[in-house]
């Protein structure tokens, strides 16, 4: 009430027929503030009868002090001179004024009384207040004046069976009607919250009406639907407002504890702190510890919760579960246990850590917990592996603001809210809150309110302003920039359908721009939208086009639109156009693209089309994605594919070249969002490649093992010099790394792609290693031909040389893998998508490349340096013979398996970059999986001792009988002139 300047009193009267004398007042005419409700005296009444007069009596106090009584016989002149008399037997105060300063009324009405719905709807309340709250307080001009009037009895009633209700049950709230009601509605007041809450169908509330009832159902009830619920609606010309309380106990799951089990040393930590937390409830609850001898119980109240603290200040001698009962009357006890484990001497324990969390020491296998820091809600927590070693930090903290916005559009779903209003809000607040985003927890709040909101718009059919979308799409532009390894990574992990339910929840907010807000046209750096209101007769086809590089256009024929625009109905179109979704999205595809890797070019295009209200998902598109080089897919992202994570599927959609255009237009006969998946290193949907990849591996992988067990059986015979020696060691190494590359390789397929596998991971970083691991040893290979071609006179020993090699083959091809583990998977760059194998987007990719190729041009320069000695050597220089022999059995397998390897893995990079036709995949292929069968071939069937020594295994052929041979050899490979005179001196056997 504002201050009074002049008090009033408005009063009522009953007028039996009584003939004594009475006071004079004045009575003016009946106002027209008193409605229709005042009954005048009947004046061809007799005597004896009582009647309620309505009587508007002024009294006014100009000195601001109520009498101490007032006098309760007055008369005075009736409506008419012939009537009879009439003496004021009782006065009742109906309304209390007080006058403003501006000459302005502030009334109230008195217990018992109300002013009529039509005086209601012609004076501005007293406080804002919803519509359907009794009227009870109206503003009134300076030359008006009125009364409130006496309520008639109550025209139903509520009816519940208990105001208690079971968590996980139906409400079922009843108005039992004796008069017809209108404008019905129904609200809730929280148990913390003053706020009344709009109740509407949802998916938790269902109403229902017939003409002697009204129903409120709440189905699956928990406590965060207890409070006092309010039925307002109009009967006999007056505003009626019910209320009844009802109360949902808690169940365990409402309590939260911190910690739930606590790993404790006694020597170290003698005391500690117990806590269970309830939130805000009508219910009255008490707590009690078990046990509680030595420790102290309090209790503390923050914002929405309530908490019971128990500080035990002796730590108990052993295992000990501490319970937290809690109480409320006439119901039965909750109790919650808190499980605390005494570290004995011997436990495995984790130390203590004060680095971003302070965690105490912990027994292995227990899991330690701590508050979220600052305002955030959740807890973090990290176990104590069975070794002692701390595990990684799991935190589940939220901003605390952040989830406040997902728990109200999430109830505002359930039918708690007005859609209308509270959407827009929603939304504006969320483009505020998104740079609060943090943690993974964070942003699946801020995508899973963006889902709930889409709900509610399709569910409640309501249209959204402009500044609404505007706040949607700033939001969507910041949350498409966010770090993949740190935010978006972990959040697939835990929901992997988070990018499919974020795209179509944008899809479904954009279509629902309210006409008035049309055409309407916004730009981000990551999202772009159209949208444009058709007329019922529109001319033309409708067309869209994105200045994006390359440039993005869309077209509706005419005759897709036409069939909607019947009775005059506005058709609105809205193209959305999205940046970095397609490394967002799940690696699904559907039937007919096969399972092999894909890249998309990074914009997805989305097409809605509303008319009438509804939805039209039927209608041909004509998409130009701009210049591919390759032959595209025409997808669109099916968000029922999958079990609902969604996946990319080329039904109903295909490929045509543009007439007089170098680009690729897509044609689609329905509208959701569209993109052009291109394969990486693979031409999809060719099971001829596939099978014969596998095949050839398959055999690389037997010729390989041939090789070793040919070495196995001649190798004491083929290595009898240095350069033999140091040439098959070279050969041996590269046929133990490609076997295990190669099936390594063949394995991979068959692990779980992506970064969060670890044995894909591993797969990968081996298949690195070891194919860089086969061309080093080639190059070590080369290298020492080099050597023993330019400096013959400067012979290295076999050991260092063997050692140089081993460097060169292992260390060299390790550090270049490690690097690119290190540097790229931080980044998220490392693995391919859906492929355990370097990515070819980022670098990692060429941390491989380029140093094959690099070998494979040193060993080409060794290669034409070694053809010009050996061919033309000078007296000089030349190499001994039987060393010369070894050398062009090195030159011989360079010179085959240099230019093979080299070949395939330059066609390799050609398939990458240059997304050339079928044929080089075909020819990549081949030689990439049969490079086992050409070191077999050439560089270890092509030797001459290899091939004599199998002959005489295996077919029993006698040795030479002259001496002279061997003489000669072992002459030209010992240097000292006695034992060469004492060789020759050795008698030929007979």
């Amino acid at each position: 009430m504002v201050c009074a300047a002049l008090p009033v009193l408005l009063l009522a009267m009953t007028l039996p027929p009584v003939g004594s004398p009475v006071a004079q007042v004045s009575q003016p005419a009946q106002s027209q503030a008193g409605g229709e409700w005042g009954q005048p005296l009947d004046q061809g009444s007799g005597e004896g009868e009582s009647v309620l007069a309505s009587v508007y009596v002024q009294l006014d106090l100009s000195n601001q002090t109520w009498p101490l009584a007032i006098p309760r016989t007055l008369t005075g002149p009736l409506a008419s001179a012939s009537s009879f008399p009439r003496t004021l037997t009782g006065l009742s105060l109906t309304t209390e004024c007080n006058v403003h300063g501006d000459g302005q009324s502030y009334c109230v009405c008195l217990s018992g009384y109300q002013w009529n719905t039509s005086v209601c709807s012609h004076h501005r309340p007293c406080q804002t207040t919803h519509n359907h709250r009794p009227c009870g307080c109206l503003v009134f001009g300076s030359t008006e004046a009125g009364y409130c009037q006496l309520l008639p009895p109550v025209p139903g009633r509520l009816s519940l069976n208990s105001w208690v209700q079971t968590p996980g049950t139906t409400l079922n709230l009843t108005l039992v009607k004796s008069r017809e009601t209108t404008n019905l509605k129904w609200f809730l007041r929280p148990s913390d919250s003053p706020t009344l809450i709009l109740l509407q169908p949802g998916t938790h509330v269902s109403l229902a009406s017939s003409p002697g009832q009204a129903v409120l159902s709440i189905l699956n009830i928990s406590h965060r639907w207890a409070g006092e619920y309010i039925c307002c609606f109009e009967a006999q010309g007056f505003r009626w407002e019910l209320s009844q309380v009802v109360e949902v106990p808690l169940q365990a799951t409402d309590v939260a504890r911190l910690p739930d089990q606590l790993s404790i040393s006694c020597a170290t930590c003698p005391g500690f702190q117990l806590t269970c937390c309830i939130p805000s409830t009508h219910l009255a609850y008490t707590a009690s510890w078990s046990p509680g001898e030595g420790s102290k119980a309090s209790s503390a109240s923050v914002p929405g919760s309530q908490c019971f603290v128990l500080a035990v200040q002796r730590c108990p001698a052993a295992d000990t579960t501490y319970t937290c009962e809690l109480q409320s009357p006439g119901l039965a006890p909750l109790r919650v246990p808190i499980s605390v484990t005494v570290i004995q001497d011997g436990d495995t324990t984790c130390p203590g850590d004060s680095s971003a969390v302070s965690w105490n020491v912990t027994k292995a296998g227990h899991v330690a917990q701590a508050p979220c820091p600052g305002n955030r809600t959740g807890v973090v927590k990290r176990t104590c592996g069975p070794d002692g070693i701390w595990e990684p930090v799991y935190s589940s903290c939220t901003d605390a603001e952040l989830l406040a916005l997902h728990r109200r559009a999430r109830l505002l779903w359930a039918g708690q809210g007005q859609p209308t209003v509270e959407v827009p809000q929603i939304l504006a607040q969320l483009s505020e809150q998104v740079t609060a985003v943090s943690s993974p927890s964070d942003l699946l709040a801020l995508l899973g309110t963006i889902s709930f909101l889409a709900r509610v718009v399709v569910d409640a059919r309501i249209q959204l302003p402009r500044r609404a979308l505007q706040a949607l799409l700033k939001t969507t532009d910041k949350v498409l920039d966010m770090d993949t390894d740190s935010l978006w990574a972990p959040a697939q992990a835990q929901k992997p359908s988070v990018g499919s339910a974020l795209l179509l929840a944008v899809e479904t907010l954009a279509c629902h721009l309210c006409p008035q807000g049309q055409p309407f046209s916004f730009s981000l750096r990551n999202v772009r939208l159209q949208t444009q209101l058709l007329g019922p007769a529109f001319p033309a086809d409708y067309r869209a086009s994105f200045s994006t590089q390359p440039p993005l256009q869309a077209r509706i024929p005419r005759r897709s639109l036409a069939p909607l625009g019947h009775n005059g109905t506005n058709i609105s179109v809205t193209s959305l156009l999205l940046r970095k979704l397609d490394r967002l999205l799940p690696s699904n595809y559907g039937q007919g693209l096969g399972d092999p890797l894909y890249a998309t070019p990074g914009l997805v295009l989305s097409i809605s089309i509303m008319a009438g209200g509804q939805a039209f998902n039927q209608g041909e598109v004509v998409m130009d994605f701009g210049n591919t080089a390759s032959t595209p897919h025409c997808v669109f992202w099916d968000h029922s594919l999958f079990q609902g994570e969604g996946a990319w599927s080329d039904e109903g959609c295909r490929v045509q070249t543009a007439h007089a255009s170098p680009t690729t237009q897509c044609i689609c006969r329905h509208l959701t969002a569209f993109s052009i998946l291109m394969s990486q290193n693979t031409v999809p949907e060719n099971p001829t490649l596939e099978l014969l990849s596998q095949v050839g591996l398959g055999v690389s992988i037997l010729a390989l093992l041939v090789c070793l067990g040919v070495y196995r059986l001649v190798w004491r015979v083929v290595v009898q010099n240095k350069v033999a020696y140091l040439r098959h060691m070279a050969l041996l190494n590269m046929v133990l790394c490609l076997l295990a590359a190669d099936t390594c390789f063949l394995g991979a397929p068959l692990l779980p792609p992506g970064p969060r596998s670890p044995l894909c991971l591993a797969a990968a970083f081996l298949c690195h290693f070891l194919y860089l691991a086969t061309f080093f040893w080639m190059l070590a290979q080369a290298l020492m031909l080099a050597h023993q071609l330019l400096f013959v006179f400067r012979q290295l020993s076999k050991c260092r040389v063997l050692s140089l090699m081993v460097v060169l083959g292992y260390m060299c091809p390790i550090g270049f893998a490690g690097a690119a583990l290190g540097l790229y998977l931080p980044r998220g760059q490392y693995l391919g998508e859906g492929a355990c194998w370097l990515n070819g987007k980022g670098g990692a990719l060429y941390t491989f490349v380029g140093p094959v190729l690099a070998i494979v041009g040193v060993n080409g320069l060794v290669l034409t340096m070694a053809v010009l000695k050996l061919l033309r050597p000078s007296l000089s220089e030349g190499p001994p013979v039987e060393q010369r022999h070894a050398l062009l059995g090195v030159t011989k397998a360079l010179l085959i398996l240099t230019p093979v390897f080299g070949l395939t893995w330059g066609l390799g990079l050609a398939t990458l970059l240059e997304k050339v036709s079928i044929v080089p995949h075909y020819i990549f292929t081949i030689l990439n999986t049969t490079q086992g069968v050409f070191i077999l071939l050439f560089g270890c069937l092509m030797d001459k001792k290899i091939r004599e020594a199998l002959l005489q295994r295996f077919c029993r052929t006698q040795p030479p009988k002259s001496t002279i041979s061997l003489v000669s050899c072992h002459l030209q490979t010992l240097s000292s002139p006695t034992e060469s005179k004492l060789l020759a001196a050795v008698p030929q056997p007979s």
